[in-house]
């Protein structure tokens, strides 16, 4: 059993606050959802979680199995087995995605190359991309479905404890959000991750159930609740959930 915990997190970045006393738990076999409306702090959250420099955290902590992370670095936050998948995943001249891929899993294990090259053809097949790309460099060329399918692929391979989804279904179609929904809800039935979504739409929600939904609004966690909050927000907007906070 693993846990992520925020504690009364207030994050600013130059002069602005960003998050404020944000306070969050998220144990392995959970699927939680952010929502909330634009520039809220909903990718903030998920940079800090990552130890994203940009950011300055003025208060609280993030704890992953009941230890600090807040000083680790980024990469040594991903060994640890924490996971986060890029709005606008990142393109890598002169990489290929085989290379990328067996270079990120051979940071913290040694990869038996038969079982890697089998497992990551498999997983290829699953979520339906050609092949080709795996010798391609890291997402040149890729349409944006393409490139959350990539990310979805490296979460296959590296095996997170803790998957942070960032707007995984922005730019995605109606069959490549299909594709990756069921693939993201296959891993979570196979490993019991813990997972964190960020997102705008239900749509995503359609093929991932959470346990627990939240609303983020001016830096804080305003309101939480199940699965059926996501229905309300889609009926009444953020409105009311805020006239109410406020």
């Amino acid at each position: 059993m693993h846990k992520l915990q925020i504690q009364n997190l207030s994050v600013t970045i130059g002069e602005k606050e960003i998050l404020k006393d944000l306070n969050l738990e998220i144990k392995s076999g959970e699927i939680h959802v952010i929502m909330g409306p634009n520039g809220v702090g909903k990718s903030t959250l998920s940079k800090v979680i990552m130890g994203d420099s940009s950011y300055e955290i003025k208060k609280g902590d993030i704890l992953f199995d009941e230890k600090s992370i807040i000083s680790l670095s980024t990469d040594e936050r991903a060994r640890l087995g924490i996971y986060l998948t890029f709005q606008n995943p990142m393109e890598i001249e002169g990489v290929s995605n085989v290379d990328f891929l067996k270079a990120a899993v051979s940071s913290f294990q040694k990869v038996n190359l038969f079982q890697f090259i089998k497992e990551l053809e498999e997983k290829t097949n699953i979520l339906k991309m050609d092949k080709e790309m795996l010798n391609r460099p890291v997402n040149i060329g890729f349409s944006g479905g393409e490139k959350k399918k990539n990310e979805v692929l490296g979460m296959y391979m590296l095996k997170p404890k803790v998957v942070i989804l960032d707007e995984i279904d922005s730019g995605l179609d109606v069959d490549s959000l299909k594709i990756v929904g069921e693939n993201i809800m296959a891993y979570y039935e196979q490993e019991k991750p813990a997972i964190l979504i960020i997102t705008h739409y239900q749509r995503l929600l359609d093929y991932i159930k959470p346990q627990k939904v939240h609303i983020l609004y001016q830096g804080s966690i305003i309101k939480s609740g199940t699965s059926q909050l996501v229905t309300k927000i889609e009926k009444q907007g953020y409105l009311p959930f805020v006239t109410s906070h406020e």
